[in-house]
């Protein structure tokens, strides 16, 4: 008669223990929670990227390529804005005032920056200025001004000296390094892929300077240019070019006075090449060619283009063809 008791009583007891023999049973996939996190997970950066904003396209390519991933790296001035006359809009007061570091150029080229600095109220802002340590040259040709129109000056003139050291390729590489050491500064931690970054850019800096060497040195001083942006003197004056002269043109067109001014020049200097720039309209410049019996080229200021470090590069190379065929 007590059977049936006994027999739900054992029932009972069965299925208390049916289920803590099971979570030990070999063939489980669950994760204990005490597994260790691997290295690679524990290394993964947590904290927000290095927000780095940069002034003009050459700085920004200088700064992508050093920073790599590491950086939220943005450019205030459009590429293809005049750096000399740029104005600072609220983005670019917004953009340095949320910015941990500022990279420019120096040497007097961006003077929007003080007051756009100024108006960002960034106590914590840290500057990279790409020309430290570099000697400016001051005027080393002379300068052909234009017949101005009353009431417009179109003044492109630099105290500090001439900012374009850009463009000289072995000032290049003063330059990454300049922001390699201040991206460091800003962020020791990633040091060494900032350190391994730039060496590798750098080695490209130094094989195109190996090329321009190789390719013009046959010319030795015997190569004379004018150009109509004094942009080239660092260039000319590394490979032993001879920038005799820069005329400055008025933005809209040619005067006859300036016509007149420019073939007087090119006489006086016995002129081998002429030098515009790429993106203007040189329709006058390239008439202009043709009666002084000269090919008109295009010389870029590097001041536009693609936003890949390697545009640098690529543009640099096609400045150093250009020269060649015209000093032949």
């Amino acid at each position: 008669m007590h059977y049936p008791k006994l027999q739900r009583l054992f029932l009972g007891l069965l299925l208390l223990v049916l289920p803590a023999t099971g979570c030990n049973q070999p063939n489980s996939v669950s994760t204990p929670v005490s597994t260790p996190v691997s290295p690679v997970a524990q290394t993964s950066p947590q904290t927000p990227k290095l927000k780095v904003v940069t002034t003009f396209l050459p700085m920004y390519w200088f700064t992508r390529a050093v920073a790599g991933d590491l950086a939220q790296v943005e450019v205030l001035v459009p590429p293809g804005s005049e750096i000399h006359d740029y104005q600072a809009t609220p983005n670019d007061v917004q953009a340095i005032a949320q910015a941990n570091v500022l990279v420019k150029n120096g040497l007097g080229l961006e003077e929007f920056l003080e007051s756009t600095v100024k108006n960002a109220q960034n106590p914590k802002l840290k500057q990279i200025e790409a020309s430290q340590g570099i000697q400016p040259l001051q005027e080393l040709s002379p300068v052909v001004k234009p017949v101005e129109k009353k009431g417009e000056g179109h003044d492109h003139d630099h105290a500090e000296g001439n900012p374009h050291v850009w463009l000289d390729p072995v000032l290049a590489i003063k330059q990454v390094e300049n922001i390699r050491d201040g991206l460091i500064a800003a962020d020791p931690e990633n040091k060494d892929v900032y350190q391994a970054n730039a060496a590798a850019y750098i080695k490209q800096l130094q094989a195109l300077d190996e090329q321009f060497q190789q390719r013009l040195k046959s010319f030795n001083n015997q190569c004379t240019f004018i150009t109509f942006h004094d942009a080239f003197p660092y260039l000319a004056q590394r490979y032993q070019l001879k920038q005799v002269a820069v005329v400055e043109i008025p933005e809209d067109q040619l005067s006859p006075d300036d016509i007149q001014k420019t073939i007087a020049t090119v006489k006086k200097y016995n002129v081998k090449a002429l030098f515009g720039e790429p993106g203007t309209d040189n329709k006058l410049l390239s008439s202009l060619s043709q009666d002084l019996n000269l090919t008109l080229r295009t010389l870029d200021p590097l001041e536009t283009g693609d936003k890949d470090p390697q545009y640098y590069i690529t543009g640099m190379k096609s400045n150093l063809q250009r020269i060649e065929a015209a000093c032949r």
